[in-house]
């Protein structure tokens, strides 16, 4: 057996592994409520066409919501180590680096000026906002020589993200839909619905099919920009185009779940840990994890102080504040 076999029989065992623990998690998160349901209500609600009080529960408010979670989970975790890899930066993840600040700061603009505008019109503001977000911090990093080095662009993204959030609630203030923008802002899936997850569905789908696509690429880019050069690669459209993507899967969560950080900075630390630098496991790795690590975060939101709701991105930062400090500590190098 070659050492390319046993690389791939290893990381399939892992992304099994994953995936066992990701339909465990969506199980444990549909069974815990404020309402009792069973593992059996869950077969019969996914399986049958039975129906009752609690299989009501499932198909319409349980189930929509932690597939939210979990598809959520998945695009800010790939979003996160696609960044991570492009820059070459170990604290690069959508919600540091102004990306979910600016689809929220757009959306904000949207609601004010568009209240009619339906949910594919708010997933193109949020992406809109998202692309003019990275932009704005990226072009902070670059206007001094070697503005690129990680912790001046995390200060970057700070700055950008602060302003931008103000510009979001400022809008909300001026135009009075405050309430609607810190409910957006607070980040969270309640009330998520069928309709919305098919209308972001595509989005992320397509997002996670052209990043593993491109993942060979994506992996020498994270060594080395010469390396890549020297071996044919064009660089710029590779970097173009998960630039896209990023914004894409970005934008989508935003649309669908407000602002989360940590996601997408702590779940592709995690995974680089378990397969190693390539990312053509690194991806769909972090897609399984992250979609789980969400599924847990809200569901722990919903339990903590049940039967009120605590703000997921409150669960977030508890869980991923003391890792970004960590990182910080170490210089990037924790699981490298």
């Amino acid at each position: 057996m070659t050492k390319e076999t046993r690389t791939a029989y290893s990381f399939a065992w892992k992304l099994g592994m994953s995936l066992v623990i990701l339909a465990g998690a969506l199980i444990l998160s549909i069974v815990l409520g404020a309402k009792e349901i069973t593992v059996q209500d869950v077969w019969c609600a996914i399986f049958t066409d039975a129906s009752g009080e609690q299989l009501d529960i499932i198909r319409e408010i349980r189930l929509p919501r932690e597939i939210g979670a979990l598809v959520t989970g998945s695009a800010l975790a790939a979003a996160g180590a696609i960044m991570q890899g492009i820059t070459r930066n170990p604290l690069a993840d959508p919600g540091l680096l102004g990306l979910s600040a600016g689809a929220n700061a757009a959306l904000a603009i949207t609601v004010a000026i568009l209240p009619s505008a339906n949910y594919y019109g708010l997933m193109v503001a949020c992406f809109v906002g998202a692309g003019f977000g990275a932009l704005l911090v990226f072009g902070i990093g670059a206007a001094k020589k070697g503005g690129f080095s990680p912790f001046r662009i995390v200060l970057a993204g700070a700055a950008v993200t602060a302003l931008l959030f103000a510009v979001a609630q400022g809008v909300g203030l001026l135009f009075k839909i405050s309430q609607n923008v810190s409910l957006w802002t607070a980040g969270g899936l309640v009330g998520t619905t069928w309709k919305q997850l098919a209308a972001i569905g595509p989005f992320i789908a397509a997002g996670l099919f052209i990043a593993i696509v491109l993942s060979k690429q994506l992996t020498v880019l994270s060594i080395s920009e010469e390396v890549a050069v020297g071996l044919g690669q064009k660089t710029f459209a590779v970097k173009a185009i998960l630039f896209v993507v990023i914004v894409l899967l970005t934008g989508a969560s935003v649309a669908l779940a407000g602002n989360l950080a940590f996601v997408g900075l702590l779940v592709p630390h995690i995974v680089r840990g378990i397969t190693g630098s390539d990312y053509r496991f690194i991806l769909p790795m972090s897609a399984v994890l992250g979609g789980a690590f969400m599924v847990f975060a809200d569901t722990a939101a919903r339990m903590i102080n049940a039967p009120y709701e605590t703000p997921v991105a409150a669960v977030m930062a508890i869980a991923g504040l003391p890792f970004f400090l960590f990182i910080v500590n170490k210089g990037g190098r924790t699981f490298t």
